[in-house]
């Protein structure tokens, strides 16, 4: 029978152990490409969700937007009323976190125009916006309203709110101007518009 010898088993006991390390460090290596390739999914994920928030908590102008010019013989707009709603899939937004700012071809800018204190309410809104300081806007009616008896600031899947907008003193007869409505969360969304030539009380303007 043949007789092994202590040199002999020391090298299978090397051999095991040199096994062994590369068993480790191939495990540790696969490890750590598995959590970079989970890194990189996550940071893709979070990157597309973020993209579709954005995409769906974006507003829409519903219509005509339709100026109203106050006074017997107006020179000047007063405000414009516009409707918005939510783009199909859109989450709930919550108005007063918007944004809104305007400019104009004689030099009007106003880079915030304050909301009313209460935006659903626009009384006394407009009685002496004479001024860019005086600009306020407000919500003067909303359609298909979820919670008719409780208003609330969430513009809603299905709703339609006009937004009533204070128009600063060199909004006149063949300005050119824009006005931006930028919500917390989603893109900004331009009212570019060319006024007519003359002023009604009411007129819808392209």
């Amino acid at each position: 029978m043949k007789q092994f010898s202590a040199d002999d088993a020391f090298t299978g006991l090397e051999a095991a152990i040199v096994l062994i390390a590369f068993v480790v460090v191939a495990a540790v290596f696969s490890y750590v490409l598995l959590g970079a390739g989970f890194y990189t999914t996550q940071t893709a994920q979070e990157t597309v969700h973020n993209g579709v928030v954005q995409a769906s908590s974006s507003l829409e102008i519903v219509g005509d937007i339709m100026a109203i010019a106050e006074g017997a013989d107006p020179a000047r707009l007063s405000y414009i009323n516009t409707s918005v709603a939510l783009t199909a899939g859109g989450t709930p937004m919550d108005l007063t976190q918007m944004v809104i700012s305007c400019s104009d071809s004689n030099g009007g800018r106003n880079p915030s125009i304050a909301n009313n204190t209460d935006v659903n309410s626009c009384a006394d809104v407009f009685t002496n916006a004479a001024t860019v300081e005086d600009m306020r806007w407000c919500v003067s009616a909303k359609f298909n309203d979820l919670n008719p008896e409780s208003p609330n600031n969430l513009l809603e899947p299905n709703e339609i709110w006009i937004l009533s907008i204070g128009m600063p003193p060199t909004a006149t007869p063949n300005t050119k101007g824009t006005i931006n409505l930028q919500p917390a969360v989603g893109a900004v969304v331009p009212l570019s518009r060319t006024l007519p030539g003359a002023f009604t009380k009411v007129q819808a303007i392209h």
